[in-house]
This record gives C-alpha cells, structure tokens and sequence, in this order.
C-alpha cells in the first residue's frame, strides 16, 4: 500500500512538472528567456522556474520507491556519454544548418548574454529530460504503454508543452524539439538512464544559442534587426540624393535645370 501511494504521489509531482514547463512563457525561461519590448525578464522569475523544477524532480526521487530504475533518474550505461556526445555533435549540425538556412550566416550573440543564456539551456535541458525522458516516460511504460507509442506519447507532450508550435513561431525549432523528444525517447531505453539524452539535448541548446543567438525561439521571418534595417536600405544601383543637392553628372549634363 505504501508503495503504491509512493508511486502515484510521484506521478502527481511529473504531472505538476509538466504543467510547469508550459508555463515557462510566464517565467520568462526556456525558450522565453528572450527580451521583452527590449527589456530583460526578470531574473527571480526565471530562479524560481529553474528552482521548482529542480525541487520537483529531487522530490521524486525521494518519494518514488524505485525513481532510477522504473523512472530512469540515473545517468545510465557506460554507453550513454558517447552516445551523448554524438548526439550533442549531431545537434550542433543542426544547428549551424538552420542558422545558414535562415541568416546565410552563424549570428553570434551578445557577449554579455552569455553567463545567463548558457545557464538557462542547460538547467532547461536537465529539466526538460528528467520531466520528460525520464519520468513522464518511465510512467507511461509503467501503465502497460507499449514502448514505440511511450516514446511518441513523450517527445509530442514535451514539443507541445514548449508552445514552439503557436501560430507565427518558426516551424524549424517545433521540428527540432520534436525530434529531440524522439531520439532522447529512444536513446534512454536503451542506456536505462537519461544521461545520453540530456548531454546531447544540453549541446544542441548551447549550439542553437551561439548559431542564431536566441534561447531556442527564432523570431518571425523579416523581425530580426538586421532584417529591418535590409529592408530600409535602397536596392542595390539606386542611389539617394538629398534635397539640395546635385548628382554632378546631371549638372554636367544640364539635366537638373
């Protein structure tokens, strides 16, 4: 019987961790952790995000009889760091593909964002994973979920609750998240622990930071600065003439009496 309570008073904390990964917008972490009409979010908010969800899975593996076996809260096989580093290598692919597909460019962020954004992807990236990957997952198999339909049920729950596939947001980063949650569905079966998921979750984060500057929210398509300020410029071979004064071919020519 106490086993039993034990169990579903976890699956109780994974569904609250769940509902706060959707919340995520209103912490301003994540994939939020991005200025707001020019302004930083605030900083409490997005400890207090980082907190609940780092309390809450320690809570469940405090109160779940068996966490690191039926919830896969352990780093794993031997297998799993190699496997994540090729994962990670795999992501920063990614990455710089869509960086060039979208800038033509690798768009290096500002140098004073990095403390915090570096921080933001790789608390998000141990969070997301051990909501998802692990404990989502391992309750999904623990209902009778054969395992194909486990990993599916997961990876769409976690790119769902990222919100990355409201309308006017980048279609690429619903795609990746999507398949972040299959692989690392997969990968965690088979090294019996969600180290591999996480390291190689953690880099691609980092890798989408440094490509494209954002936290893992691409802004629309003609909003970003030097989009705007594409579109202001004359095209090219025109050229403007203030008024008062004079082109001197035209002067030459008699062309602008």
């Amino acid at each position: 019987m106490e086993t039993t309570l034990r169990v579903l008073v976890g699956l109780g904390l994974t569904l609250l961790l769940v509902m706060l990964r959707v919340e995520a917008n209103a912490f301003g972490a994540a994939e939020y952790d991005e200025p707001v009409d020019g302004r930083r979010r605030s900083i409490w908010r997005r400890l207090a995000w980082y907190a609940l969800g780092i309390g809450g899975i320690a809570a469940i593996t405090v109160v779940h009889p068996s966490a690191d076996v039926d919830l896969f809260l352990t780093v794993g096989t031997k297998l799993a760091i190699l496997l994540g580093l090729a994962l990670g290598i795999g992501g920063v692919a990614l990455a710089i593909g869509m960086a060039w597909l979208r800038y033509r460019r690798i768009r290096l962020p500002e140098a004073w964002s990095y403390p915090g954004a570096l921080t933001n992807e790789i608390l998000t990236a141990f969070i997301d994973e051990a909501t998802f990957r692990g404990a989502l997952f391992g309750y999904l198999l623990w209902i009778g979920t054969p395992l194909n339909l486990a990993i599916v049920a997961q990876a769409l729950a976690y790119t769902l609750a990222t919100r990355l596939g409201a309308p006017g947001r980048d279609v690429t980063m619903f795609l990746l998240s999507l398949v972040i949650g299959l692989v690392g569905g997969t990968v965690t079966f088979w090294t019996d622990g969600i180290g591999a998921a996480f390291l190689g979750h953690a880099v691609t984060r980092v890798a989408v930071f440094l490509t494209t500057g954002h936290a893992g929210q691409l802004a629309p398509k003609g909003t970003e600065p030097e989009e705007v300020e594409r579109r202001r410029q004359a095209p090219i071979g025109w050229h403007s003439v203030e008024r008062g004064t004079r082109d001197p071919a035209l002067r030459e020519s008699g062309a602008d009496r």
